[in-house]
């Protein structure tokens, strides 16, 4: 795969970046920090990512980056048939209640412009008659929750709007793979108390990739958070708002 990858150098986006290096991937990055991802391309090229790991600045916050780093991956790579956004940001309940500021930027990071970037990738991924965007989301979307009002809020517009996506442009030749993680063991959940069945960057980054290279519309990873989030899907409102959880 000729692969354009915004969020590759921390956490599961590394993980993933790094399985994808070992098989042959052609990979280019895209970020904020320039010195991180020639850092991280430098790691890729050595675990035997196929050519020249090139990088380019993109930053989630600023719209404008977006079209000149997607363009600058294509030039790069001669073609770019999947496109892979990990980035994104966390905070927690408390703190996006009191500070309108984190707020807002978690809305727009997590929400509007991660959107705003996966248009601009649809647009060039059909050009080329198609090809494959997977995204991460999360299960926090996956219904309304006291500790995630906010942040599961933005993951579940972000769901939704993916799953447009597959629906309109399936015909086409876009393959859009939704990532759904559980709580995973990374720097944005340092901190936290993790909950059962906590996983971990590597065996996501297997699941991720089993699911783009099958075409998947959804994965959850770890698995098993494809039955607990059913559960919680169908559990009765007055009981959900006794619960913590």
């Amino acid at each position: 795969m000729n692969v354009a990858f915004l969020g590759a150098s921390k956490g599961m986006g590394r993980a993933l970046a790094r399985r994808m290096a070992e098989r042959g991937d052609r990979l280019f990055l895209l970020g904020r920090d320039l010195d991180d991802l020639r850092r991280s391309a430098a790691d890729l090229a050595n675990l035997g990512a196929t050519g020249e790991v090139g990088v380019a600045h993109c930053d989630l916050g600023d719209r404008s980056t977006f079209a000149p780093a997607l363009a600058a991956a294509r030039a790069a790579l001669g073609d770019v048939d999947t496109v892979i956004v990990t980035a994104g940001i966390y905070a927690g309940q408390e703190e996006l209640e009191r500070d309108s500021e984190a707020r807002e930027r978690l809305l727009t990071l997590d929400f509007t412009n991660t959107i705003q970037f996966c248009e601009e990738a649809r647009v060039m991924l059909l050009q080329r008659g198609g090809g494959r965007l997977c995204v991460f989301s999360s299960v926090a979307g996956e219904r309304g929750r006291k500790p995630v009002v906010l942040y599961g809020a933005a993951k579940a517009g972000l769901s939704y709007y993916l799953e447009g996506l597959d629906h309109k442009f399936h015909a086409q030749g876009l393959r859009v793979t939704t990532v759904k993680p559980g709580f995973i063991k990374t720097g944005m959940t340092a901190g936290l108390d993790p909950p059962p069945f906590a996983g971990e960057p590597e065996g996501v980054a297997r699941d991720v990739l089993k699911a783009i290279d099958r075409g998947s519309p959804v994965v959850y990873t770890p698995g098993i958070w494809r039955w607990v989030m059913l559960v919680i899907r169908y559990l009765p409102r007055a009981v959900m708002r006794r619960i913590g959880f």
